[in-house]
C-alpha cells in the first residue's frame, strides 16, 4: 500500500526573466534541500521504488515545462502537476514582473503499515 513518507515545501523565484519554469525548478530545489531520505539506506529500500508527486503553484501554469521540473528530482519516479497559485510581483515603473512559485513535493513508498506499529514495550516507555 502506497504511503506518503515525506512532504516538503519550497519557494522559488525568477527576479528578472519572468521564467515560470525557472521559478518552479528553484521551488523544487528549495523543497528537496530540506530533506534527507536516510530511511532508504538505513532500512534497505530502493530509491527506484519511490513515487514522487510534485505540485507547483504559479500564476500562469501553462508557462511551466513540467517535464523539465521533473528532471530536478534526483530520486524516484516523478510526476508534476502545475496549478494556479504562487505570486507575480509587478514592477510597473520598469514594466516587469517577478515570478514566485511554490512547490509541494510528496514522496510515496509501498510499505506495509503493520511493519511500523509500536510494540507494547515501546508504547509503555513513552507513557
Amino acid at each position: 500500500m502506497m504511503k506518503r513518507i515525506i512532504l516538503e515545501t519550497g519557494t522559488g523565484n525568477d527576479l528578472y526573466g519572468e521564467d515560470y519554469t525557472k521559478a518552479a525548478c528553484r521551488a523544487v530545489e528549495d523543497a528537496i534541500r530540506h530533506s534527507s531520505l536516510i530511511l532508504f539506506r538505513s532500512l534497505g529500500f530502493d530509491h527506484a521504488d519511490m513515487q514522487v508527486q510534485v505540485t507547483i503553484g504559479v500564476q500562469h501554469p501553462e508557462k511551466v515545462d513540467a517535464e523539465l521540473v521533473a528532471q530536478k528530482l534526483p530520486r524516484g519516479t516523478a510526476s508534476v502537476r502545475v496549478v494556479k497559485g504562487g505570486l507575480n510581483v509587478v514592477d510597473a515603473d520598469n514594466n516587469s514582473c517577478t515570478v514566485v512559485a511554490t512547490a509541494a513535493v510528496e514522496a510515496w513508498l509501498d510499505i506495509d503499515p503493520n511493519d511500523w506499529v509500536l510494540s507494547d514495550a515501546s508504547a509503555a516507555s513513552r507513557a
